[in-house]
């Protein structure tokens, strides 16, 4: 009895320390405060809900995060799921090496990875924007794209198939009616990491954005004067989107799996 309260305890205790933070943004986006710093409960109101990005710039920065966010998440699910095919399945000469290779970029200190890129961009004389933080940004999530798929081929049956082949599809109907269907929780965990990864990513954007600013860079910079309310608006919105996002993936997944048992 006194290990399950104690175990209760202590798991209350974990989720309050990984909401509360969530919780005060939240509040704090509905704050009326008087000043300039928002740090302190003055009261309700919704005016800041009703023009979100009145901020100069701030549209602009959660434009260029969703963007380079979607695009690197999209780029390095589908290399990195190609990559985890030929890894799973096919022997090869440094293959093994490949393996170890790709745990590198995330065993690195993103301010190690993030200097590293901003001197090959300046020695190869490539301007500093937006496509410099797309190809940094492709460059680490392609690791956590390659594990992630990786993970769900590896339990993969294969007789699954040869049975397809069996029954007279081509390679291209087999990957496509068979293959990619069983492999797509994997591919879309991967989609999702990735684009969490990008979108929040501040120090390897730092390094190599230039003049451009994205949402991480901008709240960064606002914070010097106060965080503004808008900043915990975005962050309220993008959070529930999140867990929307989530809960329709664990939605298919259960109704995957109902309908396989």
């Amino acid at each position: 009895m006194r290990a399950r309260v104690f175990y209760r305890t202590l798991l209350g205790l974990g989720i309050a320390y990984l909401f509360v933070p969530v919780l005060v943004v939240v509040a704090f986006s509905f704050n009326d405060f008087k000043g300039r710093r928002n740090v302190s409960w003055e009261g309700f109101t919704l005016r800041h809900w009703a023009d979100p990005f009145k901020l100069p710039g701030l549209s602009e920065a959660v434009l260029n995060s969703l963007t380079i966010a979607f695009l690197s998440a999209l780029i390095s699910t589908i290399v990195g799921t190609l990559i985890a095919l030929a890894l799973v399945r096919y022997r090869f000469r440094g293959r093994a090496t490949t393996n170890l290779l790709l745990f590198l970029p995330m065993a690195s200190p993103e301010v190690v990875m993030g200097s590293a890129l901003l001197t090959l961009f300046v020695a190869t004389h490539v301007g500093r924007g937006y496509v410099t933080v797309l190809l940094a940004h492709i460059l680490f999530n392609l690791s956590y794209a390659v594990v992630t798929v990786r993970a769900r081929i590896v339990g993969f049956d294969r007789h699954l198939e040869e049975a397809a082949m069996d029954l007279y599809a081509n390679e291209w109907q087999t990957f496509r009616r068979v293959t990619f269907p069983m492999i797509m929780p994997g591919v879309l965990a991967a989609f999702m990491l990735a684009f969490a990864l990008s979108f929040d990513d501040f120090v390897i954007t730092n390094f190599n954005s230039g003049s451009m600013q994205t949402f991480p860079i901008f709240v960064y910079g606002a914070t010097k004067r106060g965080v503004p309310p808008q900043v915990n608006v975005l962050g309220t919105m993008i959070f529930g989107v999140m867990v929307i996002a989530m809960g329709i993936f664990l939605f298919i997944q259960n109704r995957r799996k109902k309908a396989r048992d």
